[in-house]
């Protein structure tokens, strides 16, 4: 490994996120931490599991070897049926347990083994305030997820950061609550949705993304679930983001938090579905939507869980006047697209 660079560790290293934002990591040492080894290289991979307990001794024992100067802690459990983790509990495991644990290895490192580990970053989601927000959230808006296990286990891993963050010896802290994300290279359930894309497990569900074949955008009947607004933002952003708070000075014992979404103005529904070019199927109401994608996940066509149909027939926008303020005259140049060309890059050939 390269010492005369600082030393960043990243979990989840081999998803998405973690993809996108190693190659901007030019600057750092990357030890990266993941069940699966990453598609692109970083100095040095870990193979950790941390839903097991015994995970938080060897994130300590790294700490010390390693002397990382941030952590970004990016592993969570997002798609059930595409990670193989369908059991709840060990779900739990993984996404709140498992940040408590990097949090505790932070802690104990600072503490006694001489480490000077000082910024802890964690993406947390838009998910962790509801499904249906009266009016755009700002940071300090109660977190009231429910019914989805992934929306629920932000919202509880959000509340364990927020509450260790204190104990973190000089550690500055950050929790990033970003929108949907988006990008040619993003795979999350909604976008799954507007895609219409089969991403389920069974060999039906091959055979029809190999024939190009989509399933159908569903909304219930009404109007009024085409007229909810929807944010996006970049992958690509957030992890310029991300990037920019590692090269930014921290502030000891400093808890931030920034909602994250793209510029300009909110998508409707209708919009996206127009812009994804998809097919729409009206149901009656989400009862009925809900039955449609329970058919779906148990024949392994669909990985869109059914527990998800509040977060697809609600709106949530957030407040972002916080990050613009928080980043400055770099704004532009983090948050480099608008809501509606991050959406619009999700169809692109993934890059």
């Amino acid at each position: 490994m390269d010492t005369s660079k600082p030393t960043v560790i990243v979990t989840g290293i081999s998803g998405n996120l973690g993809q996108r934002l190693a190659p901007m990591l030019s600057e750092y040492t990357v030890v990266g931490i993941d069940v699966t080894p990453p598609a692109l290289p970083v100095a040095r991979f870990v193979q950790l599991d941390l839903g097991a307990e015994e995970s938080t001794r060897e994130l300590f024992l790294l700490m010390r070897e390693v002397q990382p100067a941030s952590v970004v802690h990016l592993a969570f459990v997002i798609d059930p049926q595409r990670s193989g983790v369908l059991n709840v509990d060990r779900m739990w495991q993984i996404n709140v347990a498992g940040t408590a644990r990097v949090m505790e290895a932070v802690t104990e490192a600072n503490r006694s083994a001489g480490a000077n580990i000082r910024q802890f970053i964690f993406p947390s989601s838009v998910s962790a305030y509801g499904s249906d927000t009266p009016q755009a959230v700002t940071e300090d808006s109660p977190l009231e997820a429910h019914t989805l296990p992934y929306a629920v286990h932000k919202k509880e891993s959000d509340m364990v950061v927020q509450q260790r963050a204190p104990a973190m010896r000089g550690c500055s802290v950050f929790i990033l609550r970003p929108h949907i994300f988006a990008g040619s290279s993003v795979e999350n359930y909604l976008m799954g949705a507007f895609r219409g894309t089969p991403n389920g497990k069974s060999k039906r569900a091959a055979r029809m993304r190999e024939s190009g074949k989509r399933l159908p955008c569903m909304l219930p009947y009404g109007h009024k679930y085409l007229d909810n607004k929807i944010q996006f933002v970049h992958v690509d952003d957030m992890a310029r983001l991300i990037t920019w708070l590692l090269k930014r000075e921290p502030e000891a014992r400093r808890l931030t938090t920034l909602n994250v979404a793209g510029r300009g103005e909110p998508l409707t529904f209708e919009q996206c579905i127009g812009m994804a070019k998809a097919r729409l199927l009206r149901v009656p109401g989400k009862w009925g939507m809900r039955q449609v994608l329970q058919w779906l996940w148990r024949l392994k066509l669909s990985a869109i869980p059914p527990d998800a149909v509040p977060y697809m027939t609600g709106e949530y926008i957030m407040d972002t006047d916080r990050l613009k303020k928080f980043l400055g005259p770099d704004y532009d140049q983090i948050m480099r697209y608008t809501i509606a060309d991050a959406f619009a890059d999700s169809f692109r050939k993934k890059t």
